[in-house]
């Protein structure tokens, strides 16, 4: 049986935290304790901040890990990148939106695109312009199985080299369904990742097994300067044409089952993300 137990907290937001070196190394921290790294990106080290802001969430933009319901995020959010010293971000960039699932699921088969864009820009106050990019696949809101633990959504922004071209699978418009983003960074040739940030959507109730996780304690956080060059995630993983794919008939926000992410994409033992989003004040335990 789940049981949620709320706590007070006195911590600052991720969005208030000092610019910089500190804020950069809280979500890299997030990340490390979410699993993401371990389980998929294998490295992240960004060089910016990324907000989301979504109008089913009327507090102001998400914190790091923070959960959120299906009716919450069923539309297009607006991104925002915040770099440090408030340095420019010129050029085009690609903008992605996948899940990776509850914590502990297996992710040979791939991850589920739920949004992907290319050829954004960054406007001066730090939003992403979508405006001139290429929508290969429209946003397409969260709505995993019920059960299947808490689903970790990554929204992050890659540089696009002057030359960039779409690998050749992903010149047309297509639907949210599983593909092999790592390798798609790598077939892309796309630069260093810039910024991400992550929430979580659990439907239903939550499998009994959480694996543990420790809370980002914000005062252990490092000030040294934050490395020159970040690098983009390394390593891949395997899709299988035989199995399964969300589809998204329509793209329409509606998030009926056509937009569901469907449960024989990772293991059948799966484990729940920890319901542990800090900075918001909450913290979830499963008994």
């Amino acid at each position: 049986m789940l049981t949620q137990l709320l706590l007070s907290v006195a911590l600052l937001p991720f969005s208030a935290l000092a610019q910089g070196d500190t804020s950069i190394a809280a979500i890299e921290a997030h990340f490390e304790q979410a699993h993401i790294v371990e389980d998929y990106l294998t490295s992240f080290s960004p060089s910016a901040l990324l907000d989301l802001e979504y109008e089913g969430v009327p507090a102001g933009p998400l914190t790091p890990g923070q959960n959120v319901t299906l009716d919450q995020v069923e539309t297009t959010p607006i991104v925002t990148i915040t770099a440090p010293d408030g340095d420019a971000l010129d050029g085009n960039y690609t903008l992605v939106m996948f899940d990776i699932f509850a914590v502990g699921s297996g992710l040979d088969q791939g991850v589920v695109r739920h949004w992907l864009v290319n050829s954004v820009t960054v406007d001066d106050d730090g939003a992403v312009d979508l405006t001139n990019g290429t929508v290969i696949t429209e946003y397409g809101g969260p709505n995993p199985p019920s059960g299947s633990g808490a689903h970790r959504y990554i929204v992050a922004l890659y540089e696009q080299p002057a030359t960039f071209t779409p690998p050749e699978d992903f010149a047309e418009p297509l639907p949210l369904e599983l593909f092999d983003w790592l390798q798609y960074v790598e077939d892309a040739n796309l630069g260093p990742l810039v910024a991400a940030n992550y929430f979580t959507v659990a439907v239903g109730d939550l499998p009994d097994d959480v694996p543990s996780t420790s809370a980002v304690e914000s005062s252990t956080l490092g000030s040294g300067s934050p490395s020159p060059t970040s690098s983009s995630p390394t390593g891949s993983t395997s899709t299988d044409s035989n199995v399964p794919t969300p589809t998204s008939d329509d793209n329409d926000g509606d998030n009926d089952n056509d937009n569901q992410d469907d449960g024989h994409a990772f293991k059948s033992s799966v484990f729940s993300a920890p319901l542990l989003a800090i900075a918001t004040g909450f913290v979830f335990y499963a008994m």
